[in-house]
């Protein structure tokens, strides 16, 4: 999910192949180095002692549509998920803008950052043209050097297609619509919203793979960046898990787009190579 989105150019990859990795990562490989798995009451919010709140509108570079709001409406635990719910409704923001359509977006900034490992997380997605889910982690110097210099990288979005997903990186030189992206094709048969799937990255000096259900996606090295442009992958990135509602890539919600579209993530895992 780019901090400032233009339309995306696509590079195609469609692997199928199964990776070795094991379903439980805690092994003489990965350990658990921190998670969610939203176990919390029911109707309840994120833990605040791992997430806060994007908050408000304005299209954050991408010309959305909805306001982030920190509602439960929007946001909350529920059957052991993390429930990401957009809205059409009419909504004022702190802004004191009225929009029609409300949504969340949470981060561990500030909470929790890491520098290389396994980030991962289970998730059943929304479906719907305009619609656009993603899981994603950004540079902790955000705030200081700005985007896209911190650096970007979109384990997952998707814009509306049922068996696709979208895996992307972000830096100065290749961002917006020249971020190095891949597209994955699910198997024959899988949807998004149907069930749930496994995305995830593996992230190491000069090395990012990216998997769904550990197939691999695509591996991204310094000798994937344009000429004269630099890898800004080797300091902590933090979290963040949204549902977008329209943009300049997914397109616009209309008359076929059906409300209200969740996002439900059973868990998120990060983990660390063990040594």
């Amino acid at each position: 999910m780019r901090w400032s989105r233009a339309a995306v150019g696509l590079m195609v990859l469609c692997l199928c192949s199964k990776s070795a990795v094991p379903a439980d990562r805690q092994n003489n490989e990965w350990k658990l180095a921190w998670s969610d798995e939203f176990n919390g009451a029911d109707g309840t919010g994120p833990d605040p002692v791992k997430w806060s709140f994007d908050l408000g509108g304005g299209g954050f570079g991408n010309d959305e549509f909805e306001t982030y709001t920190s509602r439960l409406k929007n946001v909350q635990q529920r059957d052991g998920n993390l429930v990401i719910t957009a809205w059409k409704e009419r909504y004022t923001g702190g802004d004191g803008i009225a929009r029609w359509y409300t949504s969340g977006r949470i981060k561990s900034k500030g909470m929790f950052s890491q520098t290389y490992g396994r980030f991962e997380a289970r998730m059943k997605l929304p479906l719907g043209k305009g619609i656009w889910p993603a899981f994603w982690l950004l540079g902790e110097d955000v705030g200081k050097v700005g985007w896209p210099q911190c650096g970007e990288i979109d384990v997952m979005e998707n814009i509306g297609e049922a068996s696709r997903i979208y895996s992307t990186v972000h830096g100065p030189g290749y961002s917006g619509g020249n971020g190095i992206l891949a597209k994955f094709n699910l198997r024959e048969g899988e949807r998004v919203d149907d069930s749930f799937h496994t995305y995830a990255v593996e992230w190491e000096p000069e090395r990012i793979r990216f998997f769904l259900d550990d197939a691999l996606i695509v591996e991204r090295t310094p000798k994937d960046l344009p000429a004269g442009t630099r890898w800004v992958y080797d300091h902590p990135f933090f979290v963040i898990l949204n549902v977008a509602v329209g943009g300049f890539w997914p397109k616009y919600p209309d008359a076929s787009t059906e409300f209200p579209q969740k996002m439900l993530v059973d868990y998120v895992r990060v983990y660390a190579r063990a040594s």
